[in-house]
């Protein structure tokens, strides 16, 4: 299951590119006006949609507006250089991680810098409503917020809807000398994240039928037709904690004394008793008294099933946090609920973990596609992961569960469009991709592939599948971002035919680094769920999607800390490339590991819960990833592979 949430350089360094995508929005070309001091152009918070041709005319001047001003700080340009140095193994500073005080101090914005922009706001007739050290909240109408930002505000059609959003770009006085970063909320196309779930939801009761494997290849169905020229395996009833260490190389590391947080929107109500239910079930590490902990907004909002649909976030929390607790069982765990999926409030979460350091460690399971970002929550974004980078702090993002994008996208009139995930796209993030996970009898690591999963329902008379293989239903994201610059880090490592996909010059290329995410060989997760008679009782079942991925890797990673003596990893990408190629540290994923097709055999219950509906019998073919591969070295559907053996052992003295 992974939420999903509603970024071109020619150049060599990410030090000397990226401010361009966060801070030259503030620090965009002064331009004289006749009727006015210089401004400087706030780029991209007019969003592409917003075209002449869908212009509805303007909005009313009396309509209201909410906005967030995000401060550039002192020194953007440094924010970004730091960040780079402190995370490059090759750097002197490598390490040299600073204390969120120190960070701000160094970075953030100053007292004349915040006063600065209130008073700007204030007299165009905006409210402040808050005050962060990342951003000034204002409210008002639209003469007003016009006024402040220099552009008119239209209503524009896009799709079926019709949404508000700046007639041109935004601009702040150049008077404010780059203090304003960007600013959001001019645009009223909504940017929340949304559940992508490859199970039903599991605020109503949702159960796996058998028959099952309980490791890899343990029950044949041999009774069904073959697949590929073979018998084929039942899916796993679903992995735990023991075997997927064991897969990944855990050895006789628990992430003792590391912290890892977790982000998603709103809170389950049963998460202590859930995650100590399954902890004593499956034999992982009783949960500590404090070792599980949950920072919460003071109110939610937008919680409707129109709207985020809160009770379906549940289960990502849950799996989320039993996914970390299996791998890392003795690591600090922190929750940190957002009040909604809408980015602002996705955002505030981040900022949390950020501004108190609350983890090294953070796992994030939610996107939206690329498409859906625009530059100036981009440059929100990569300020708050820069802030992280510098104070040794690591931001892991689910690569997304629907492929290449395209069927996703694609509607009754309209193709899909080729596309990458985000914030897994940001160059200033871990991307974590998915697999297909076989661990055999004794706990054994058999192979991997990428997952990518077509079905085909088993025919009337039971003796053939339906229009074999079938057709794709779901994989892991990745491919060629079309608006992030190619990192440094993945430079000589990702096949130039994939960086320049999009543009000659190379782009972003997502995923970094792989996990088990296929819900056919998923995990097993303990839930409250709600039953058909009302009642609400703890009841088991398989899960998959990247959703599983990000946090399996995440708390790869607090062993990994702690092999290396306790010292934080920070940003990890820079460290992962650097290991690459090197012998026993990655498990090189392809989509055809076995040389022989790949497949399992489902029988689900048609209502979720039991026989009374009828059940329905499926293969699944493994390693079918929409138009992407997963081939030998690095590709983009599990980056650079996933954790063998000798990966967290790779981290000692280091």
């Amino acid at each position: 299951m992974r939420s999903n949430r509603a970024k071109t350089r020619a150049g060599v360094s990410m030090a000397a590119t990226l401010p361009m995508i966060a801070g030259a929005l503030a620090l965009g070309i002064p331009a004289a006006h006749a009727d006015g001091p210089a401004r400087n152009a706030l780029t991209g918070t007019r969003p592409l949609w917003a075209t002449a041709k869908a212009d509805k005319g303007a909005a009313a001047d009396s309509a209201r507006v909410n906005a967030r001003v995000y401060l550039a700080g002192r020194d953007a340009a440094g924010l970004a250089a730091y960040a780079r140095a402190v995370s490059d193994p090759a750097s002197p500073l490598y390490g040299k991680h600073l204390s969120a005080k120190q960070a701000q101090a160094r970075f953030g914005a100053t007292k004349a810098q915040v006063s600065a922009v209130k008073s700007w706001l204030r007299s165009a007739g905006l409210t402040v409503t808050g005050v962060t050290a990342h951003y000034v909240a204002v409210s008002g109408d639209v003469a007003s917020a016009e006024k402040a930002f220099g552009t008119q505000l239209h209503n524009y059609a896009k799709g079926n809807r019709t949404y508000r959003a700046p007639a041109k770009t935004a601009s702040a006085p150049a008077s404010l000398k780059g203090a304003v970063l960007t600013v959001t909320g001019l645009d009223t196309a909504p940017h929340k994240s949304k559940h992508d779930d490859q199970l039903p939801p599991p605020d109503a009761v949702f159960k796996n039928a058998g028959p099952f494997s309980s490791y890899f290849g343990s029950n044949t169905a041999s009774s069904l037709p073959d697949a590929y020229g073979h018998k084929i395996p039942y899916a796993i009833q679903g992995y735990t904690g023991k075997q997927l260490r064991a897969a990944y190389g855990a050895g006789q590391y628990t992430g003792k004394h590391v912290r890892v947080a977790i982000t998603d929107a709103y809170a389950s109500p049963t998460i202590a008793f859930d995650a100590g239910s399954y902890a004593k079930k499956h034999g992982d590490a009783a949960w500590k008294t404090g070792q599980l902990h949950q920072v919460l907004p003071k109110k939610y909002t937008h919680t409707g099933a129109d709207e985020c649909g809160a009770a379906g976030w549940y289960g990502e929390e849950t799996l989320d946090v039993e996914a970390v607790h299996a791998v890392a069982p003795n690591a600090d765990v922190t929750y940190v609920g957002a009040a909604s999926c809408l980015d602002d409030d996705l955002l505030d979460s981040l900022s949390k973990v950020v501004d108190s350091h609350l983890a090294d460690i953070v796992s994030n399971s939610w996107g939206d596609i690329e498409a859906n970002q625009t530059p100036d929550l981009a440059a929100a974004y990569d300020q708050v992961f820069q802030f992280g980078a510098v104070e040794g702090i690591g931001f892991y993002f689910s690569s997304g569960d629907d492929g290449d994008e395209v069927a996703n996208t694609a509607t009754d009139t309209t193709p899909g469009v080729k596309q990458v995930d985000t914030p897994a796209n940001s160059a200033w993030v871990t991307a974590v991709g998915g697999t297909s996970l076989a661990v055999g009898k004794g706990d054994t690591y058999q192979w991997e592939t990428g997952w990518g999963t077509e079905k085909a329902l088993l025919s009337a008379d039971g003796k053939s599948w339906d229009a074999f293989p079938g057709a794709f239903t779901s994989g892991a994201g990745g491919g060629t971002s079309r608006t992030v610059p190619q990192p440094y880090y993945q430079q000589g490592i990702v096949p130039t035919k994939l960086a320049t996909a999009n543009n000659k010059a190379g782009n972003r290329v997502v995923p970094d680094i792989a996990a088990i995410a296929d819900p056919n060989t998923g995990f097993l997760v303990g839930q409250t769920q709600t039953f058909p008679d009302g009642t609400q009782r703890y009841s088991e079942y398989r899960i998959g999607g990247t959703s599983l991925a990000a946090p399996v890797i995440a708390a790869v990673q607090a062993l990994a800390q702690e092999a290396r003596g306790g010292k934080a990893i920070g940003f990890a990408n820079p460290s992962i490339y650097q290991r690459y190629g090197k012998k026993g540290v990655f498990h090189d994923v392809t989509d055809n590991p076995t040389g022989s097709g790949l497949a399992v055999a489902r029988t689900d219950f048609v209502n979720g819960l039991d026989a009374s509906g009828g059940l329905t019998t499926s293969v699944r073919s493994l390693g079918k990833d929409s138009s992407l591969h997963a081939v030998k070295g690095y590709d983009d559907v599990t980056g650079v592979g996933s954790p063998a053996n000798g990966y967290v052992q790779s981290y000692q003295g280091h």
